[in-house]
């Protein structure tokens, strides 16, 4: 039974979360803080795995197309639709899941153990509303950019690596890369990603939301929203694929 409350207890405070705001410049400053926060804060991690998954897929994949009945654009198509459909949506999301989802439920879990969030609720404020919404808003505005920036780099990265590593040759690979592209998958590859976005900031706002104790459950709320997320993004990326892809 213990599943079903949690689900039930989450799915409550999400409805605590969307209630009508009572001050709408002090959200928009908050969503704007958050932006800045959730999203262009993980700029930097998200460049540079990025760049170096890019090289590491081109790489391998020139590794294992050897056939001679496989033209060697094929490096470049490859590496583009496993970065545009996979990696870049998912992959990194999990690596949000682990930066962003645990620095949400560590900073909501400490305003719940120091009574911070007990005092929003004496003066009348939804804490939910104040705490969460920017975050899920912010997370599902940014992520999308943060994505579409991983897959522009990826891709670069995988040039740049298998060029210079003569894993593969520039014409052929920018040649791969503009073959029989497909627009629905990148429909596909951002409709994954702010449902993760939601997913990650909800989950682990959750987790922070309720905990109790002291600082070793804050740590422990941390733990269980990074594995819950991962849980649920995996999932939730099978039953989107099948549900778009098949």
């Amino acid at each position: 039974m213990k599943p079903i409350y949690h689900i039930g207890r989450y799915f409550l405070l999400i409805k605590r979360v969307f209630s009508k705001p009572e001050n709408l410049k002090v959200y928009f400053n908050q969503f704007l803080y958050e932006v800045n926060s959730l999203g262009i804060g993980s700029l930097g991690l998200i460049a540079i795995i990025s760049i170096f998954m890019g090289g590491v897929i081109t790489i391998q994949s020139a590794y294992n197309f050897t056939s001679p009945f496989i033209p060697r654009y094929a490096i470049g198509l490859g590496t583009r639709e496993s970065i545009v459909l996979e990696f870049s949506p998912t992959i990194v999301s999990l690596i949000l899941a682990g930066k962003v989802g645990s620095n949400i439920a560590s900073e909501i879990g400490t305003m719940r153990i120091s009574e911070q969030i007990d005092a929003l609720e004496i003066m009348g404020i939804n804490s939910a509303g104040y705490l969460i919404r920017p975050k899920i808003l912010a997370a599902m505005f940014i992520n999308p950019f943060l994505i579409t920036i991983s897959m522009f780099l990826g891709v670069f990265g995988g040039f740049l690596f298998g060029v210079f590593s003569g894993a593969c040759d520039a014409e052929k690979y920018i040649f791969g890369i503009q073959s029989f592209f497909i627009p629905y998958n990148i429909v596909y590859a951002l409709t994954k990603t702010v449902i993760f976005a939601f997913i990650i900031t909800s989950v682990s706002a959750y987790h922070g939301y309720y905990t109790s104790g002291g600082a070793l459950e804050v740590g422990r709320a941390s733990t269980k929203s990074v594995v819950y997320n991962s849980i649920i993004i995996l999932v939730t990326n099978l039953i989107i694929t099948k549900l778009m892809l098949v």
